[in-house]
């Protein structure tokens, strides 16, 4: 039995229940704590330990009615789910809901969180999720266009009606989650959208796109760049502060010109429409939104990758143009995971990972294991979670782990208590793996990977092959202070040794290193004492490859 099927099975809760809501309880918010945000649901703080389903899968009840039970079985305790609106909305104003409560039906039955993926106006940048109403009245919901005149299958920003539309359907649905689901948070957040963007091309080229490049940049951006002026991304200074900071112009005299104000402009036009979209879906039910984004690959220009839509460097332009939006979210299909949530975990945004690859990559299980115990994510969850096959990272395996340190991970968040750690990749897949620090409490932890050995390079090796590239890749954890000197190290793959902070003579000691786990009523349950051989004679820690682990540690001093 998992841990989370023994969850299930303490909880004992019903699978049918009605999907009447007749009371009113708090509404899923961000709460801070500490120097972070917690997502709150049923008036406590919440980890989405999650999986994103494949595009097409929400679509059809029958399809996932073998999938809920298995999602359960993997750990997985949140899941990110597509309602489009072709299917809600398939006659203009007659809503059909079926989609929707069966889903919520579905979690219920296996205690499940949802989040829902509005795919509106805009999917993967294009406009195929709309209903054949908006397809085919290219009149009424003008399509954006390239240079030549040529439209594209994707809305213009610019269509007034084409906003309307997508702010009905989209505060219908809000207005219906709140009449079924206000008294049970089954479904905890939502994305606005998916993965906005202009393709092929930086911008809009329509007659009204091109009407609006020509004014002035808007006073609502520029006063937002000269209020956080010292806090730009570096993209931003790039574009902005080294050509002069200016206050007032076009958009090419404030941001150089060709496709870089281009994008800026396509960008603020997005963000905007975002904006206007989860104002009215929270004016019917206010519960935490947020856009994700397709990242651009480093060389190319934009409309080689979706342009506009909240990058790394154009973060401040959707932070002046999005405020009803809580928080924006990277989709990271890239090998250079460490590099990319640290650029969007700031104090004006919590970070959470609605697609960190496909649910099958090895890397993605040390990847949680970071953003989580590093940069308090509230939630971390791979693409295609129904779709996985095989588990070559021991996904299920980790997310066992976090299930059962949720609640230490929750009391963490925000302090200095809890680090998390794995090798820094580049996007060329190049791999840092040089032993790092991390302070927790009155110790300096240093973590190694491959065993504190020089690991043999094979690009292509199993994972299970160790001191293999592929294997130290996949190594990762986190260290959570549970008391004075004692700690939860959790993780694989990697080695930890100790040292006094306050007195650079003094050494560390292992007082205690039990491995053990934690049971579904949340006992420690201890299995070996560990030491000799398993400490290196009381000299570290360590976590093996391969097996996803938790060991209970107490220290001292000495000298």
């Amino acid at each position: 039995m998992t841990f989370r099927s023994a969850l299930l099975a303490v909880s004992a809760l019903a699978t049918s229940l009605s999907l009447a809501a007749p009371a009113l309880a708090d509404a899923p918010r961000l709460e801070r704590k500490g120097d972070t945000q917690q997502l709150i649901v049923n008036g406590k703080p919440m980890l989405m330990i999650g999986g994103e389903l494949s595009n097409s899968a929400s679509s059809s009840a029958a399809y996932m009615e073998p999938h809920w039970k298995r999602l359960t079985e993997m750990n997985v305790d949140t899941v990110l789910t597509p309602v489009s609106w072709e299917l809600i909305e398939p006659t203009e104003g007659t809503f059909d809901w079926s989609s929707v409560d069966s889903q919520i039906k579905a979690a219920r039955a296996n205690d499940l969180k949802l989040v829902i993926l509005w795919f509106g106006a805009w999917k993967n940048s294009m406009s195929t999720y709309v209903p054949a109403w908006v397809k085919r009245d290219q009149q009424r919901f003008p399509r954006a266009q390239l240079p030549n005149g040529q439209g594209v299958e994707i809305l213009s920003t610019f269509g007034g009606e084409t906003l309307k539309a997508d702010q009905r359907a989209y505060a219908a649905l809000m207005a219906h989650l709140k009449a079924v689901d206000s008294k049970d948070n089954t479904v905890v957040m939502v994305q606005v959208e998916n993965e906005i963007g202009m393709l092929p091309v930086a911008r809009d080229y329509s007659a009204a796109a091109n009407a609006a490049y020509a004014e002035p940049v808007p006073a609502e951006l520029v006063n937002y760049l000269v209020a956080h002026k010292d806090s730009l991304v570096p993209g931003m200074r790039r574009m902005w502060l080294e050509r002069g900071a200016r206050t007032s112009g076009s958009w090419d005299e404030l941001f150089g010109g060709g496709d870089a104000a281009a994008e800026v402009f396509a960008a603020w036009h997005y963000a905007r429409f975002a904006n206007q979209l989860a104002q009215a879906g929270k004016a019917a039910y206010p519960i935490p939104m947020y856009v994700n984004v397709a990242l651009n690959r480093p060389g190319r220009i934009p409309g080689e990758y979706p342009s506009g839509g909240p990058l790394p460097h154009l973060l401040d332009v959707w932070k002046a143009g999005g405020p009803h939006l809580d928080f924006l979210a990277p989709d990271i299909y890239f090998s250079s995971f460490v590099d990319i949530v640290n650029g969007y975990k700031r104090p004006d945004n919590v970070l959470f990972i609605p697609e960190a690859h496909n649910a099958s990559n090895p890397t993605g299980a040390a990847n949680a294991f970071y953003a989580i115990g590093q940069l308090d994510a509230i939630g971390f969850s791979p693409f295609s979670i129904d779709s996985v096959d095989q588990d070559p990272g021991g996904l299920k395996d980790a997310y066992g782990v976090l299930q059962q340190l949720k609640p230490y991970i929750l009391d963490a968040q925000g302090t200095d208590r809890m680090v998390g750690f794995k090798p820094r990749q580049l996007y060329d897949e190049t791999l840092v793996y040089e032993p790092e620090t991390r302070e927790v409490g009155p110790y300096r932890f240093t973590i190694a990977y491959a065993d504190i050995q020089k690991p043999v390079a094979h690009p292509g090796a199993d994972v299970s092959q160790p001191g293999s590239a592929a294997a130290i890749a996949a190594a990762g954890g986190m260290i959570i202070q549970i008391g004075p000197e004692e700690y939860l190290v959790a993780g694989q793959g990697v080695t930890v040794t100790f040292k006094p902070l306050a007195d650079a003579a003094a050494l560390a000691g292992i007082d205690s290193a039990f491995e053990g786990k934690f049971d579904a009523s949340g006992k420690w349950v201890p299995g070996r004492l560990l030491n000799g051989d398993q400490t290196h004679q009381g000299r570290h820690i360590r976590l093996e490859a391969g097996k996803w682990q938790i060991q209970r540690v107490k220290l001292y001093t000495y000298r």
